[in-house]
């Protein structure tokens, strides 16, 4: 049997959608207090887990395939098999701060605190530009930081940029561009390929139906 772990979440409702037209077999129940839900078809079951821990389950082979954010993949640095970018999930990583920020390069920020859920990558973008940030992780509403004078930047993703609008925040600097991946677990890609390449092949032909304007 193949497992898939799916993220919860808004990542989950368009990952479905796009199951459905690959003609992957479906689960047999949206239910996310359930966590191994079976599929119409006994040869594959789902797995559904937080978005940020997708790559852990792929990776340490918990399950053979799923989808993940490319921010998540960077951020946890999963090794696993990126065979499929898939068109949903479509947002950016980025620095962003007070819209009454005083206007000045990055680079010249000395010291800044930075709010973040994504501590690997933050501290990467600002090392490569010579500035030695504090990093402050939270695990959820990032915007909070500078509103309450815990941090005086933040990092975290952006998708209509509402959110950061609404809270007094402009987006200064993209870090990643990110969207949905599809993801397969290495040892499981060559000890199941037979079932696993099928799946990647569908998927892939029902993104080409969709370029190319076909009505599902």
């Amino acid at each position: 049997m193949l497992t898939v772990a799916l993220p919860k979440g808004r990542l989950a409702e368009e990952a479905l959608i796009w199951l459905e037209r690959a003609g992957w077999p479906l689960p047999v129940s949206a239910d996310e207090r359930r966590l191994i839900v079976p599929s119409r078809d006994p040869g594959l079951s789902y797995l559904l887990a937080k978005p940020i821990d997708v790559p852990v389950f792929v990776e340490q082979g918990a399950a053979d395939m799923g989808i993940a954010g490319l921010d998540v993949l960077r951020e946890r640095a999963a090794d696993v098999f990126e065979p499929l970018r898939l068109p949903f999930g479509y947002c950016r990583l980025s620095v962003a701060a007070p819209a009454d920020r005083p206007q000045r390069p990055l680079r010249l920020e000395i010291s800044p605190r930075v709010a973040t859920r994504y501590p690997r990558l933050t501290d990467a973008f600002f090392r490569r530009r010579g500035i030695s940030a504090e990093l402050i992780v939270l695990s959820g509403s990032v915007e909070l930081g500078p509103l309450v004078n815990l941090a005086d930047l933040i990092v975290d993703l952006v998708e209509t940029g509402e959110t950061l609008r609404a809270n007094g925040l402009v987006e200064l600097r993209p870090i990643l561009a990110s969207q949905a991946v599809l993801i397969v677990n290495r040892a499981s890609y060559r000890l199941h390929n037979e079932a696993i390449s099928p799946l990647i092949a569908a998927m892939r032909r029902a993104i080409a139906r969709a370029q190319e304007g076909d009505v599902f």
